[in-house]
């Protein structure tokens, strides 16, 4: 099989026309045969549809979102196309089929697979509006619906990948267009056995990218990031970051397991199994090498941060005063998975579990709702979890100056602590 290149631009990379047109100018000189683009929804577009989902689902008006996020795609392409342009009856269109959508009536209990049909939109403007632009430029390429590429099961908000029926349509679908033009697609999403759109999980593009490069045999993927590499420590919340020329596969996957955001969680493994290497690079600075991640020993031991805002920290307490046991610790795993939450952090004591969990909504309130029968429960939102690879004592210490600290688990290569900012008082 040929082997492929892919590019995967982020939310950020086409957040306005300037951006669109920066990322044409790095793929003119880079564009090899074959050539796949992987493309997220632009800029905050996710975030207002969510919120716009939120509205329907708490039965408030949404419609100056909608007008809103409209206005910003066609102020995108007024910046970017003739205002005779065919994309414009292209977006008029796609906005149509989301006020289609809008107006079905659900329930709370349909809201994930919901969540999916709406949250798409994002992605499927952003690659009409990318696609066209290119080929304004010469840059002749092929808009492909990622839903008709990758397969996977009825999970809806966090699907899981058929790599069999993905890699047969990568194959019979994908590479020959591939093998004509470079390819756009969506990062995000993709389609469940029942027909319907499913998404791989947010800030799932990376993985999409991951998905297509194992079933094409690429030959490398980049992901193009507002930072110059992956660094040791996000530089819009620290000082002094560290960038990484080289990680092992083993190191990167540590790093977004925890949180990291520069890279999805699940992007690394398809990568390792084929031996893919992955480059991290900066699209303000197309020309820095960036960070290659590859199949080599570990080698890191400086310490690095990892972040995660919105954070609860619930604990459920057995009623009794028996000792937790494991039936108690599943008993709530079973539900966490049947919701599909996935626990950050867990500390378990005599009587008591205490869980790290992401603010998702309608989810913590059915975990309450599924388990307070059993426990009591008391939870504290507006927390963050500070995760620290590779501390040393200096570093634990100076990190938990100015927070309280609702909890702290530290083992010989991390360090973690949830907490909320202290606010300093005025002397």
């Amino acid at each position: 099989m040929s082997k492929a290149i892919i590019f995967k631009f982020g939310g950020a990379s086409v957040k306005d026309a300037l951006s669109v047109k920066n990322l044409a100018s790095i793929l003119v000189n880079r564009l090899q045969n074959p050539f796949l683009i992987v493309i997220s929804a632009m800029g905050k577009t996710t975030n207002l549809l969510e919120e716009i989902l939120m509205a329907k689902f708490s039965l408030v008006d949404f419609s100056l979102n909608i007008t809103i996020l409209k206005e910003q795609h066609l102020q995108i392409c007024r910046d970017l196309f003739a205002p005779d342009h065919l994309i414009f009856a292209k977006i008029e269109n796609t906005f149509l089929q989301l006020e289609r959508e809008l107006a079905i009536k659900v329930s709370d209990t349909s809201y994930d697979e919901y969540y999916d049909q709406i949250v798409c939109y994002g992605e499927l403007l952003s690659t009409k509006i990318v696609q066209e632009y290119l080929c304004e430029q010469k840059i002749y390429c092929i808009w492909q619906d990622a839903r008709d590429i990758i397969s996977t099961d009825a999970s809806h908000r966090a699907a899981k990948v058929n790599w069999d029926k993905t890699t047969i349509n990568c194959r019979k679908q994908l590479l020959p267009n591939l093998l004509k033009f470079p390819v756009v697609t969506q990062g995000f999403i993709a389609r469940g056995e029942n027909g319907r759109t499913t998404t791989l999980g947010r800030e799932g593009s990376d993985f999409t990218a991951a998905i297509l490069a194992n079933c094409l045999d690429a030959r490398s993927v980049t992901i193009w990031k507002d930072v110059s590499g992956v660094l040791n420590a996000d530089p819009k919340l620290f000082p002094d970051t560290v960038l990484f020329p080289k990680l092992a596969y083993k190191e990167a996957a540590e790093m977004t397991y925890y949180g990291a955001s520069v890279i999805h969680p699940k992007t690394i493994k398809p990568l390792a199994n084929k031996g893919i290497p992955l480059f991290v690079k900066s699209f303000l600075n197309p020309d820095e090498k960036g960070t290659m991640i590859t199949d080599c020993e570990p080698q890191q031991t400086v310490p690095t941060f990892v972040q995660k805002a919105e954070q609860i920290l619930v604990t459920f307490r057995v009623k009794d005063f028996t000792f937790v046991s494991e039936a108690q610790i599943h008993q709530i795993y079973a539900v966490l998975e049947n919701l599909k939450i996935r626990v950050n952090l867990m500390q378990t004591s005599a009587i008591s579990i205490s869980l790290c969990l992401d603010k998702e909504f309608l989810k913590i309130e059915r975990l309450l709702e599924a388990l307070k029968a059993y426990f009591e429960i008391r939870y504290n939102e507006n927390l963050k979890l500070l995760t620290i690879l590779h501390p040393d004592q200096e570093t634990m210490g100076r990190m938990e100056q100015g927070k309280e600290v609702l909890l702290e688990q530290k083992t010989r290569n991390t360090f973690h602590i949830v907490f909320r900012e202290v606010e300093s008082e005025d002397v």
